[in-house]
């Protein structure tokens, strides 16, 4: 089945408006078990994507954050699947910096082969980007569709690298990581936007050593793999995927342009 993109970003968009919608109002929060916010915001996107999907792509299993109840057994059994985070970055939300984001990916065979991510709040105005096997894009509100792609890392003597990390999740092993490191500039930012940022080449670098779900990475993989990048696994610096173990949590990884000797040796003494 070709995917009928432009209906799937149509969707998600709606999916965008919906989130703010209650963006500009009172968001109240419920809290999961594990400590994490929910918001109505949420349940909203959740409930537009979950049937839009089912519209656009019938027969297409789908697992969000807010549903993740398939089992490994099950998933392993589909030839593809949606997996979605309907907002990601809610502490962000919360915050009201506009650094959150709406999250649709399609895995193949635990490889995220399209994704779409949406910031309906940033200043610059609703930004979206996608990729898949076709190349990988950015659109600001209803502007020119823009072609992107990762930037050949620099000469760290004449440019310093860009290395952007978590606004919200901050570790020791990061900043020993950005310790080792030749001349390098840093940036905080929210949710999946971080590996946006290497997608379209302005960022090098974005280490993630803490805790993560496949939910909240999958669609910016898509992008970042569309644009020549990679998203590697911390420990081996193998391709990171997706449906490899009873639960839904990431390992460590690092999102790059281009794989280099100087930080692949300060990662190794990070870790």
């Amino acid at each position: 089945m070709r995917l009928p993109v432009a209906a799937l970003l149509q969707a998600v968009h709606e999916a965008g408006d919906r989130v703010m919608a209650i963006y500009r109002g009172d968001a109240q929060v419920i809290w999961k078990a594990d400590d994490s916010p929910l918001t109505a915001a949420d349940l909203a996107a959740h409930d537009a994507l979950v049937q839009a999907l089912a519209q656009h792509t019938p027969g297409y299993p789908v697992v969000s954050e807010e549903a993740a109840t398939a089992t490994l057994e099950t998933r392993r059994s589909w030839s593809r699947y949606w997996l979605i985070d309907p907002l990601d970055g809610t502490k962000e939300f919360l915050k009201h910096n506009g650094e959150f984001t709406l999250n649709v990916a399609l895995i193949e065979a635990g490889v995220p082969v399209f994704g779409i991510v949406h910031a309906p709040a940033l200043p610059a105005g609703p930004t979206t980007w996608w990729g898949s096997a076709h190349g990988a894009f950015k659109q600001v509100g209803a502007g020119v569709v823009e072609r992107i792609g990762v930037r050949v890392l620099p000469d760290p003597a004449a440019e310093a690298w860009i290395v952007v990390g978590s606004r919200s999740h901050a570790t020791e092993a990061v900043e020993a990581f950005c310790a080792g490191l030749p001349a390098h500039r840093r940036a905080s930012l929210g949710s999946s936007l971080k590996l946006c940022l290497v997608a379209e080449g302005r960022a090098d670098l974005y280490p993630r050593l803490a805790p993560t779900c496949e939910w909240d990475t999958a669609a910016a993989q898509a992008v970042v793999l569309a644009a020549g990048g990679e998203v590697l696994e911390a420990e081996t610096l193998a391709p990171l995927r997706c449906t490899q173990g009873d639960s839904y949590v990431n390992p460590a990884f690092i999102v790059c342009a281009q794989r280099d000797a100087r930080w692949e040796s300060a990662l190794r003494r990070a870790l």
